[in-house]
């Protein structure tokens, strides 16, 4: 089981920062939006319906700390009541901090994890067959290409060279070519905070985390704060085609994201994202550890870029959306096998941090055995109406 401390949900700064939370409220039987400070948690729902409503302000940081809101308790009890197995159901316990948000992703954006899925493309989804891969895709385009600029004149001509020997691929075309690789990551309101379980396909048999910095964008295409994100990722189902990628991605809890939101302001800035490193740590029963990062100073593509090829004259997000940055974590770790690298078990404990965003831990099922998603958009709507915070 997950126990869970507001010190794991807080940055290293502590509630110095503009935190933005969602809390499950039984008495009112819907959500809550909150601001996470010092002295407790508070409800500033009758403001903000939304945490979308709230990112689409001028000034989100200035309009949240300029909102008292209503205290309904301390973090420390929220956060401890979170985790499924030791939940009171009379008590707030904390969700993902999202709502009408869509949910997107980037794809490709480090040069090490651009391999991997060429790996991933050749080997038909079989692990067995990686290693062998690994080393001839190496030995044809190097391991290291993150000074190759997306697009480029130089990554034109990589492209040819490896047309030439037979080596392109529709991940290197993402990888260094002009144009982006942006899904739709998963339905809007689907994913689940920290402590909560996240969700793996029942058939997947080789699979992994995916550490992330999740942007949360306005509808104006502003960038206002980010988060930690897991996105869950089947290699063995996109490996086997690129046109299973959206099975491989949108299951049942297979979005992670949180714990909170912490929106721009003086002591926080984009620029902090692009020095940021992401930790992961991957805790089996079997005793199993698995340690990996990314940093995302070795991104391929400016976050700026990744959100001007998602919004803009070809597509509008009116409630804004948010936006995976992708990972350069690749995890060629030996769980059994020799040779057959990575893949979750049943209950593995999935930890991705960062001292300015907190701890994002999960713990990993399947698909069918995480909680349902059961409140939809609709429901929020009917349910912010009867509260009378539309």
């Amino acid at each position: 089981m997950i126990t869970l401390t507001a010190r794991d949900v807080l940055p290293e700064d502590g509630a110095d920062g503009t935190l933005v939370g969602r809390v499950w409220m039984p008495d009112l039987a819907g959500p809550a939006v909150v601001a996470v400070r010092n002295d407790g948690v508070f409800d500033v729902s009758a403001r903000f319906s939304t945490v979308s409503a709230l990112c689409d302000e001028a000034n989100p940081a200035e309009a949240l700390r300029g909102t008292a809101g209503t205290r309904i308790g301390d973090l420390e009890s929220i956060v401890a009541n979170t985790p499924p197995d030791r939940r009171d159901r009379a008590k707030p316990w904390l969700l993902a901090p999202l709502d009408l948000q869509v949910l997107k992703a980037a794809g490709v954006t480090f040069a090490i994890s651009m391999l991997e899925r060429v790996i991933e493309e050749r080997a038909r989804g079989n692990p067995a067959s990686a290693d062998a891969i690994r080393k001839e895709v190496v030995r044809l385009v190097g391991d290291d290409l993150s000074k190759l600029k997306p697009g480029s004149r130089e990554a034109m001509k990589l492209k040819a060279v490896l047309i030439e020997q037979n080596a392109w691929s529709q991940y290197l075309e993402v990888g260094i070519g002009p144009d982006a690789e942006v899904f739709t990551k998963a339905p809007t309101m689907s994913s689940v905070g920290t402590g909560m379980d996240a969700g793996l396909h029942p058939k997947s048999t080789w699979n992994n985390p995916e550490p992330e910095v999740v942007l949360v964008v306005s509808s104006r295409g502003t960038i206002v704060g980010a988060m930690l994100g897991n996105d869950v990722n089947l290699r063995d189902f996109e490996g086997r085609s690129a046109l299973l990628l959206s099975k491989a991605k949108d299951n049942n809890a297979s979005c992670a994201v949180g714990p909170l939101l912490r929106l721009f302001d003086n002591g926080f800035s984009l620029d902090d994202v692009r020095k940021m490193d992401v930790g992961l740590t991957v805790k089996g029963q079997d005793g199993f550890v698995l340690d990996g990062h990314s940093s995302i100073s070795k991104i391929s593509r400016d976050p700026t870029d990744l959100v001007a090829q998602t919004i803009g004259p070809v597509h509008q997000y009116p409630d804004g959306f948010a936006l995976f940055l992708g990972t350069m974590f690749a995890p060629v770790k030996d769980r059994d096998a020799p040779g057959e690298g990575f893949t979750h078990k049943r209950d593995d404990i999935v930890t991705i941090s960062a001292p300015q965003l907190g701890k994002l831990v999960n713990r990993m099922r399947t698909s069918d055995e995480c909680e349902p998603w059961t409140f939809g958009i609709g429901e929020l709507m009917r349910n912010l109406a009867k509260r009378k915070v539309l």
